[in-house]
């Protein structure tokens, strides 16, 4: 009996031995690690804008929100001195045009059809009668900060919809100053609107939809006048000694980035540069008014002229024409040919007709 009692010690002290030493041999191997064969978690497709859209911006060709299709569009004048920038907001408009102003300046008007979205836009800058040409020529709500005595005297007398901030009543509703403009920039370059305050002035205007047989005039397409022309990677546009513009496609983008006074066009909403899809340059009679004692132009846009189309790297010669100061422009190939500009954003360019811009 007692051997046997002696012979089951031995035996479970083996057993201890195996399973001390089944412990350890996880804690003590040189294996390498296991590397997990799961696949990478997939990204997530970019949104489409344009998801869920029904109604087509007549400014761009692009969709959006059907209840502001047949809306008059809403154009801003814009300040555009050194001093006065950045602007803000311009990186959201449909169309910016820009004109010269007196001194060697420019000014823009920024267009959109539908700017409630739009935080902060400005700053507002007084209006002169051939800004009153681009506005109406889109059927527009035109808002301003002031204006020359010719603008003033025509606004009535054409009919034009305007808000204005210095005589119009509509300081500290539509329109608000900025006190660190003021400080900074000056009283004149400090007034600013926004989408929200847009918005709601609208309930007091009239007429905010445009009447049944409205038509614009723009054509819209995938397909451009790209395979034609020549090129156009750079366009260079010296407004005077003072200002000059620049436009530089971008193949990857497809659009032209867009440089002012030798920096890049800032939009100090969101801090992007300005790029459009589609330049064009209007070439337009630009005079003095003889006994302006500030030097005010005139800038010739009822008519008809020549310029130029750029998109996607080229450009093309076009011809333009306006039957009247209500009526929209009319752009067509040099054959006659209705002009259709590609999808989205347009910049154009108001350019004398002594001065050249240069493409290449």
């Amino acid at each position: 009996m007692k051997r046997i009692f002696v012979l089951f010690l031995i035996c479970l002290t083996c057993m201890t031995g195996c399973a001390e030493v089944k412990q350890l041999t996880p804690e003590t191997t040189d294996a390498p690690p296991v590397i997990s064969s799961a696949p990478a978690p997939s990204l997530s497709p970019t949104p489409d804008p344009e998801a869920g859209l029904t109604g087509v911006n007549p400014l761009t060709g692009l969709k959006m929100d059907e209840a502001y299709v047949n809306r008059r569009p809403i154009a801003v004048m814009m300040n555009n001195l050194k001093k006065a920038l950045p602007q803000y907001g311009v990186s959201q408009a449909d169309i910016i045009y820009e004109a010269p102003a007196e001194g060697g300046i420019t000014r823009m008007l920024a267009v959109w059809q539908n700017a409630s979205a739009v935080a902060r836009i400005g700053s507002v800058r007084s209006a002169r009668a051939y800004y009153l040409d681009l506005a109406q020529g889109l059927d527009a709500i035109l808002l301003h900060a002031g204006g020359s005595p010719e603008a003033y005297a025509q606004i009535p007398a054409r009919g034009v919809t305007a808000l204005d901030c210095v005589r119009g009543g509509w300081e500290g509703t539509l329109f608000w100053r900025d006190k660190g403009r003021i400080k900074n920039a000056g009283y004149e370059h400090s007034v600013f609107t926004s989408g929200e305050r847009i918005t709601k002035a609208l309930t007091k205007v009239k007429r905010i939809d445009h009447e049944a047989d409205y038509d614009n005039g723009l054509r819209f397409s995938e397909d451009t006048v790209t395979n034609a022309g020549k090129t156009a990677q750079t366009i260079t546009l010296p407004y005077s000694e003072y200002k000059t513009g620049v436009f530089t496609y971008d193949e990857k983008t497809g659009l032209y980035a867009v440089s002012e006074y030798g920096k890049a066009y800032i939009d100090g909403e969101n801090e992007t540069q300005v790029a459009v899809k589609n330049v064009l340059i209007i070439s337009a009679k630009v005079t003095q008014i003889k006994g302006d004692d500030a030097g005010r132009l005139r800038v010739d846009l009822v008519g008809s002229g020549s310029g130029y189309y750029a998109c996607a790297g080229r450009a093309v010669s076009i011809k333009w024409s306006k039957k009247s100061y209500s009526a929209p422009f009319v752009y067509t190939l040099e054959s006659g040919a209705a002009l259709t500009l590609a999808r989205g954003t347009s910049y154009i360019n108001i350019f004398p007709t002594s001065r050249q811009p240069v493409i290449a």
